[in-house]
């Protein structure tokens, strides 16, 4: 159960409360470790699946768990930076529209998977993926952002309402995916009834 894939999807679930306590504390440098954590817990999303693949190990297990390291750790970011006063009015809907999706993709898949229904990831999930890591990250810097990169944090809002509407349309996908498997399926008709030519039904 806990192959090299496992282990870095286990990994990325730990790193998540390290990221915390880091952030909190005063100063540059705590800020850019944690940083550093949540790109390398990040980056883990893509690792796991990759050496998966290269070493042949699938599990059901680690299908289980992917998902929900992914959403602990986008989750508890956002809540950090609404905690922290940097989402304010207009700016905090992206983050309601991500968590609000998240929650809701979770209970499909949930429901999908108990239908045995898969729904592959779709190139566009990933790049509503990767576009909001990068915003997030960027937002973890904060001002320190801006001293790398200006303009960098202002960029990072704009990039952060482009995977939230992003987020809505694949959100939508898993939904519709959901509604169309939700519903009965019509038993068949009987087979209709003829008369021989005695007169009699068969």
């Amino acid at each position: 159960m806990f192959g090299l894939a496992n282990s870095i999807t286990v990994l990325r679930i730990l790193l998540v409360p390290v990221f915390v306590a880091l952030f909190w504390q005063p100063g540059d440098t705590a800020r850019l470790i944690a940083f550093v954590i949540f790109c390398i817990a990040g980056a883990s999303d893509a690792l796991d699946g990759l050496v998966a693949r290269r070493f042949n190990q699938p599990s059901d297990f680690g299908r289980m768990l992917d998902p929900i390291a992914d959403k602990i750790l986008v989750a508890v970011a956002l809540m950090m930076l609404v905690a922290n006063n940097t989402f304010d009015g207009l700016r905090l809907v992206p983050a309601l529209v991500i968590l609000a999706r998240e929650i809701l993709v979770s209970g499909m898949r949930e429901f999908l998977a108990g239908a045995d229904v898969s729904i592959p990831v779709t190139l566009l999930a990933k790049m509503k993926t990767t576009i909001q890591m990068i915003a997030i990250g960027a937002m973890i810097l904060g001002p320190l952002a801006d001293r790398f990169i200006p303009g960098a944090l202002a960029f990072a809002y704009v990039a952060l309402w482009v995977a939230a509407a992003l987020t809505v349309y694949t959100g939508f996908e898993y939904f519709r995916a959901g509604i169309r498997h939700a519903r009965p399926t019509p038993a068949p008709a009987p087979p209709a009834r003829r008369r021989n030519k005695a007169g009699e039904t068969v």
